[in-house]
């Protein structure tokens, strides 16, 4: 399976602590991350990541676009809610192809670690017919 993860600056540390945590799910799958998460979690977690540019220099917009041709088959992206993101468009965007293309999108802490154990368990299989 192709993971995504993407995480606000308020929110990079918390994304390196759960890749820490589920290094165990995210080994055997391929991940992908903007440039910045990519970095971080590839030294916290010891993780091989496929890195996009940083968020706000086109890294969404490069997730985007293999989401639009269904090369991703679950996003994580920690999001901060209480922050203004000048690159918001492009947020929104990432969020609406995921609903287009049935793809699971984690926004918070709860619910990916509920997607990560899901993956664990063979719940997320249906992704691979579809391709």
């Amino acid at each position: 399976m192709n993971i995504a993860l993407v995480a606000h600056d308020n929110k990079k540390i918390l994304m390196e602590n759960l890749c820490i945590a589920y290094r165990h799910i995210l080994i055997k799958n391929t991940v992908y991350a903007t440039g910045t998460t990519g970095r971080l979690v590839e030294e916290a977690a010891n993780l091989q990541i496929h890195k996009y540019l940083a968020g706000h220099l086109g890294g969404v917009g490069q997730l985007s676009s293999q989401i639009a041709h269904n090369d991703i088959d679950l996003v994580i992206f920690l999001r901060d809610p209480v922050s203004q993101h000048h690159n918001e468009p492009d947020i929104d965007n990432l969020m609406r192809l995921c609903d287009i293309h049935n793809i699971p999108l984690a926004s918070n802490l709860a619910t990916a670690e509920a997607l990560l154990l899901a993956l664990e368990r063979g719940d997320l299989d249906w992704r691979k017919i579809i391709k």
